[in-house]
């Protein structure tokens, strides 16, 4: 059957015996509620009817914030205070070392058996949650953002540009040949921006270019002297400069209707925008969209894990739904429900996402695209303050988009602002 074998193994043998060991954390109805916290959208609706069914006394309450922006700050102020995280909360790479810096707010899982689980994930996605001395593992990994670029089809043959996937991939095995491909889509006429904004270029283009990007791994700033971040920064105020951009904050809501309306013909798009695509998109653009290969080399840009706050009153049945949402099986359901592309080789290599397509992305084989390469990637060191210098350094790309700063004005001012975010 196959809702225990997804519980089964080390999980069941481990998790199962804990849960029975602590006498369950039953409220007064016979029923324990675990509260689960996400962000954006995480593909577990399957998966939580398929918990629920295994555990009748369990229910799963998901209370999700859509952007990362706000959900940080709030998971922050739970943990502070002591109260409000819920059960199970997931944990963004962006700022997961700030939270790694708070080890004493999370559960040991490997006190909780998780141990016999390392080999369900890739190597370094596992060190990413594990404590400097190997003693305490904050989190499971969820997904890793396995690059591509989203592009609008009915707009590349208006502007008499390939359409097929392949053929779109080779006009910019470069970033140099990404903006040249702009230029001929601007030239075009369309009435369409060539991408959405400054920003997502420019994150894209960073995760590209080196081993960390705002500090170092001894979480010194580096904004300044790291050449990766000029070079993004460079490359993506050139593409403005060449009349490339819709400028559109992205998650703004002139971002989202931009979807539906065409208002920009090319995204950068993680694994994980496939979801927000469709949404905001809509049914009647299903078949518009297509995903080709990103420009340069490819790169993790994003990639979650789940974690279980020490106020969680239900801490090991929380730790089994962790195990279970984050296990090989959860891993691939997750992804054919959202395209968030597995941490877990054994997910990467099943034929159900090694063979899986797309339908509203023109059926394209979303599964190969993302997983060619993925397996050898290495991450990006993100340190403690990189999502508060990140915002500052997209705020001073908006500025160049809008015409308010110059490139170097505008450059001077993200150092400055980062100095006093980081």
């Amino acid at each position: 059957m196959r809702l225990r074998n997804l519980l089964a193994g080390s999980i069941a043998g481990v998790l199962v015996a804990a849960v029975a060991a602590c006498g369950g954390g039953e409220s007064e109805s016979g029923t324990t509620t675990l509260i689960v916290k996400t962000f954006n959208q995480f593909g577990y609706d399957e998966l939580y009817q398929q918990y629920e069914a295994a555990h009748p006394g369990i229910k799963i309450k998901e209370e999700n914030i859509a952007k990362l922006g706000d959900y940080g700050p709030k998971l922050q102020q739970w943990l502070a205070a002591g109260s409000g995280a819920g059960d199970v909360v997931a944990l963004e790479e962006g700022n997961l070392v700030q939270f790694m810096g708070q080890p004493d707010k999370f559960v040991n899982l490997l006190e909780h058996g998780a141990g016999s689980l390392q080999g369900n994930f890739l190597e370094w996605k596992w060190k990413q949650a594990l404590t400097a001395d190997g003693k305490k593992l904050v989190g499971l990994g969820t997904d890793v953002g396995a690059q591509g670029l989203c592009y609008r089809t009915d707009l590349f043959a208006k502007a008499g540009l390939p359409t097929d996937r392949e053929q779109v991939g080779a006009l910019w095995p470069t970033w140099d040949d990404y903006l040249a491909t702009g230029k001929k889509f601007v030239a075009a006429k369309t009435g369409a921006g060539f991408f959405d904004s400054a920003g997502n270029l420019y994150q894209n283009i960073l995760m590209q270019q080196s081993d960390h990007t705002y500090y170092d791994t001894a979480n010194t700033l580096v904004i300044d002297t790291n050449p990766a971040v000029k070079t993004a920064w460079d490359k993506a105020t050139e593409m403005v400069g060449a009349g490339l951009s819709a400028d559109i904050a992205a998650y703004s809501p002139q971002w989202n209707a931009g979807f539906k309306n065409g208002t920009f013909a090319t995204i950068p798009c993680p694994s994980w925008m496939l979801a927000t695509i469709e949404k905001q998109s809509g049914p009647e653009n299903a078949g518009k969209w297509d995903v080709a290969k990103v420009p340069g080399n490819g790169a993790v840009r994003g990639g979650s894990f789940l974690a279980v706050p020490t106020q969680s009153k239900h801490q090991a049945q929380a730790a089994e739904l962790a195990a279970f949402l984050t296990s090989p099986k959860g891993q691939t359901t997750a992804f054919k429900a959202k395209n968030n592309f597995p941490s877990s080789p054994q997910a990467i290599d099943d034929p159900a996402v090694k063979s899986f397509t797309n339908p509203y992305f023109s059926n394209a084989p979303v599964g190969r695209i993302f997983g060619d390469s993925v397996k050898a990637l290495t991450p990006v060191y993100l340190g403690p303050g990189n999502l508060a210098v990140g915002d500052r350094v997209t705020a001073a790309l908006t500025a160049v988009e809008q015409g308010k700063l110059t490139p170097d004005a505008a450059w001077a001012k993200a150092l400055e602002d980062a100095r006093r975010a980081g």
